[in-house]
C-alpha cells in the first residue's frame, strides 16, 4: 500500500496516473492537504506503518520548490528539485510544476525500488506531441533528445523511438492545412467478439437484423454530411473504413455505401482509401475484388497472432492457414499497400510465439505492420475474466516488443507512428511500422490531432481541430444501433455547427 498526500497542490490525477508503474492502481491511496494541516500532522504521517509519499510544492515570487519525500519503515529518503519562473504566465508555471512534481518522485520511486520504467514519467496517450512542439519551436533534434531524457527521465531506446516517428509525421502534419479534413467511416459488427476487444462492437449472430438498417442509416449520413463539408470548403484527404470487421458486410451492402460515398463526396482531391478487412473469416474472391475496383488504396488484414492455439483463446473462428489464404487472394485481385496488426501480451504466449507470428508475417511480406501491446480495457471479456488468464510479465513484453522491432528493421519497415493506451501490459506501446511511401496518412493524423476527423456510423467520434487555438471539440456518434438507425438526422446536426461557422 502506497499513501500519498499532496501539500499546496491537487495534482492527485497525475501523481496517481505515473505511481500505476510502481503499484497497482488498488494499492494507492491520495489526498491534498494544505500546509498548515501537513504542520499539524507531520509527526502522525511519519508514524504511519503504511508506505507514504509525501509531495510539496511552494511558489514565490522567483522560483518554485517541489519536495518529495518517502517514509518506508524507518527510513525518509528526499528528493529536492528548484526551477525559475521569473516571467512565467500562470498556465506555464502549473505545466511546470506538475512535470516538476512527476520528476521528483520518479527519481524518488526508481532509486528506492529499483525498477525500470522506460517512458519516464510520461502517461499521456500522444507523447510524439512533445517532440513536435520542440521542432515547431526550432530546437534542434540533439537538443530535443536531451530534454526527453533529462526533463522526461525516458530511457535512450524510447526517446530515438520518438525522435524517429515524429520526423517522420512531421512531413505529414506540419504545415497544417486548415483546408483537408478526413473521414472515419464506422462498421460496428464482427463475426465474433474478441477477447480483449472494448470497441463498440457487436457480433453479427445477435445483430445481422438490423445491418441493413444500419447501412440505409450510414447513407443518409454519407449524404447530408458530404453537403456540410461541400459547404464549409473543406477538401477530403483520407477515408478509412473501421470496425468492428467493415467486411462482415456482403457486396450488396458494400455497393451501396459505396455508391453513397461516389455520388455525394467529392473525391478528386482524395490521397488514401483504407478499409479493414481485419479478419479471414470475413473475406473472399468476390469481396476483396469488389474493393479493389472500387478504388480501395490500403487494405488491413489482421492476424492478431500466427498461433492457432491462442486463436481460438481469443474468441476467433478462423485459422493461421485462413489467414495466409486471404492475404494471397488479397495480393491477386491487386492490393499492394496491405497492413497486417499483431498483438503482443496476448494470454498463453512467450516469445517464441511471438517470433514464429514474425517469422510467418515476413514471408507474406506486408507493406505496414501494426505492432498492439495488449491493454487490458474495462469493457472487454479479459478484463471481466482477467483472473482465469495468466497474463505476461512485463519484463516479456519487453522481450517480445523488441522481437518484432529487430523483425521490422530486417523487413525494411519504419516506425510511422505511436500511441500509448491506459492499462497496457508493461505499460508500453503500440507502433505502426511501414515500408518507406506507405505510410497510412489517416493513423498519423488521427494520433497527431491536427486535423479534423469526421466520424460517420454507430461509435463514431468526430475531432474538429481549431489549431490557432490549440483546442480540439469531440462529437460523438450515439453508440447504440437502434438509437443511432432512428436519430442519424440528430448525428448529422451534432455536426453542422462546427462544420458550418
Amino acid at each position: 500500500m502506497i499513501k500519498v498526500i499532496c501539500i499546496g497542490h491537487d495534482y492527485e490525477y497525475e501523481i496517481k496516473e505515473l505511481l500505476k508503474n510502481f503499484y497497482k492502481p488498488n494499492k494507492i491511496e491520495i489526498s491534498s492537504i494544505n500546509y498548515e494541516e501537513y504542520i499539524d500532522k507531520e509527526s502522525n504521517i511519519y508514524n504511519a506503518e503504511e508506505t507514504t509519499l509525501i509531495s510539496i510544492l511552494e511558489i514565490n515570487v522567483n522560483n518554485m520548490i517541489v519536495t518529495s519525500k518517502l517514509n518506508s519503515g524507518k527510513e525518509v529518503t528526499e528528493q529536492v528539485m528548484e526551477e525559475k519562473i521569473d516571467n512565467k504566465s500562470h498556465l506555464e508555471i502549473k505545466k511546470i510544476s506538475k512535470r516538476l512534481i512527476k520528476r521528483s518522485i520518479f527519481k524518488l520511486l526508481t532509486k528506492s525500488q529499483n525498477i525500470k520504467v522506460p517512458w519516464g514519467i510520461l502517461t499521456g496517450i500522444r507523447p510524439t506531441k512533445i517532440v513536435h512542439e520542440l521542432l515547431e519551436k526550432g530546437i534542434s533534434e540533439e537538443n530535443i533528445f536531451s530534454i526527453l531524457k533529462n526533463e522526461y527521465c525516458i530511457n535512450n531506446s524510447k526517446a530515438q523511438l520518438l525522435m524517429d516517428v515524429a520526423k517522420i509525421e512531421h512531413k505529414f502534419v506540419y504545415p497544417i492545412d486548415e483546408s483537408k479534413v478526413s473521414i472515419y467511416i464506422s462498421i460496428p459488427f464482427c463475426p465474433t467478439r474478441c477477447l480483449y476487444c472494448s470497441f463498440p462492437s457487436n457480433p453479427l449472430k445477435q445483430a445481422s437484423h438490423l445491418v441493413d438498417d444500419y447501412v440505409q442509416a450510414l447513407c443518409i449520413e454519407i449524404k447530408e454530411v458530404a453537403k456540410l463539408i461541400k459547404e464549409s470548403g473543406k477538401t477530403v484527404q483520407t477515408i478509412y473504413i473501421g470496425g468492428g470487421t467493415p467486411t462482415t458486410l456482403s457486396v450488396k451492402q458494400f455497393e451501396k455505401i459505396f455508391n453513397a460515398i461516389n455520388a455525394n463526396i467529392d473525391l478528386c482531391n482524395l490521397e488514401e482509401f483504407t478499409v479493414e478487412a481485419g479478419r479471414p473469416d470475413t473475406i473472399d474472391y468476390e469481396k476483396l475484388k469488389f474493393l479493389k475496383e472500387s478504388n480501395i488504396t490500403r487494405l488491413s488484414i489482421n492476424p492478431q497472432t500466427m498461433n492457432d492455439c491462442t486463436l481460438k483463446e481469443i474468441g476467433r473462428e478462423h485459422t493461421v492457414k485462413d489467414l495466409i489464404e486471404s492475404y494471397k487472394i488479397a495480393t491477386e485481385v491487386g492490393f499492394v499497400n496491405i497492413n497486417m496488426d499483431i498483438i503482443i501480451g496476448l494470454p498463453g504466449e512467450d516469445s517464441k510465439m511471438v517470433e514464429y507470428t514474425m517469422n510467418e508475417i515476413d514471408k507474406l511480406s506486408p507493406t505496414n505492420l501494426t505492432v498492439h501491446t495488449l491493454a487490458i480495457k474495462r469493457a472487454s471479456r479479459l478484463k471481466e475474466k482477467e483472473k482465469e488468464y495468466s497474463l505476461t510479465e512485463a519484463n516479456k513484453v519487453i522481450d517480445m516488443l523488441n522481437i518484432t522491432k529487430n523483425y521490422a528493421e530486417t523487413m525494411g519497415f519504419k516506425p510511422y507512428y505511436m500511441y500509448r493506451q491506459k492499462h497496457m501490459v508493461g505499460n508500453l506501446e503500440n507502433i505502426g511500422y511501414a515500408k518507406p511511401g506507405y505510410e497510412c496518412i489517416y493513423n498519423i493524423q488521427i494520433m497527431e490531432e491536427k486535423q479534423t476527423i469526421i466520424a460517420l456510423g454507430a461509435g463514431g467520434a468526430s475531432k474538429f481541430t481549431y489549431p490557432a487555438e490549440n483546442r480540439l471539440e469531440r462529437v460523438p456518434n450515439v453508440k447504440n444501433l437502434e438509437h443511432y438507425i432512428n436519430r442519424v438526422d440528430e448525428m448529422v446536426q451534432r455536426k453542422r455547427k462546427f462544420l458550418i461557422v
